[in-house]
């Protein structure tokens, strides 16, 4: 599966450039599924409205309104409740799986439960976009400063398809989202590589091999 990790969405040219690249056609030709399930068990986002932004579109973050060719919605907790030939032949179909941030282990937990952790490895044509905790949990370690909700198992571990950890929404001091020394005092938690962005960064990864891609700000912590 080919990885595009966002902060903050599609925010710029570039981030869209490599978007198209890993898709092999134009946003307009390519179909996607949504996945808003980490933003319920977040304590900002939760259940409600913004959800319902998210899947609709109408979210700040460009993630689902970029003039896709079809759009679908993919609901990780009503997976284990269906049948697998109900679902699985559609997120095959896709080439694209767009996913919200929120709860990064919240997320992890649905992924494993649903079944759907199972299918991607064989997704090999098909593009991972994530936003924030969308992105995070693709990383080995996300730190104690990103859990809220924790799973039944105390597992806190995430999926490790990249080698690295992130800390999103790196922002000026006194702006919105995570200070450099709150990015800092992340990173003494974290056991391997450590990188902050902000929302105008994404990183690329595809068969082990990672390009950063922004008209902002990363770092390596």
């Amino acid at each position: 599966m080919k990885l595009l990790l966002t902060s903050g969405g599609v925010t710029n040219d570039s981030i869209r450039t490599a978007l198209v690249d890993l898709l092999g056609k134009p946003v307009e030709e390519a179909g996607a599924l949504c996945i808003p399930t980490a933003m319920y068990a977040h304590p900002w986002v939760g259940m409600g409205e913004k959800p319902w932004q998210f899947v609709a579109g109408r979210a700040q973050n460009p993630m689902v309104d970029l003039g896709w060719a079809s759009m679908g919605l993919l609901e990780l907790t009503a997976l284990p409740s269906i049948d697998r030939d109900l679902w699985e032949p559609r997120v095959r179909e896709v080439d694209a799986l767009v996913v919200a941030g929120g709860d990064v282990l919240y997320l992890a937990h649905w992924l494993r439960e649903s079944g759907l952790l199972e299918v991607l490895p064989g997704l090999e044509e098909t593009t991972w976009l994530g936003l924030s905790a969308g992105s995070m949990v693709m990383t080995p370690e996300v730190g104690e400063d990103f859990i809220q909700w924790r799973p039944p198992s105390g597992d806190t571990s995430t999926l490790g398809w990249a080698d690295f950890s992130i800390c999103p929404h790196l922002a000026a001091d006194g702006g919105p989202g995570n200070s450099l020394d709150e990015a800092r005092s992340w990173a003494a938690g974290i056991s391997g590589p450590a990188y902050a962005m902000d929302d105008e960064t994404a990183v690329r990864v595809v068969d082990g091999e990672v390009a950063w891609v922004s008209e902002g700000t990363w770092l390596q912590l």
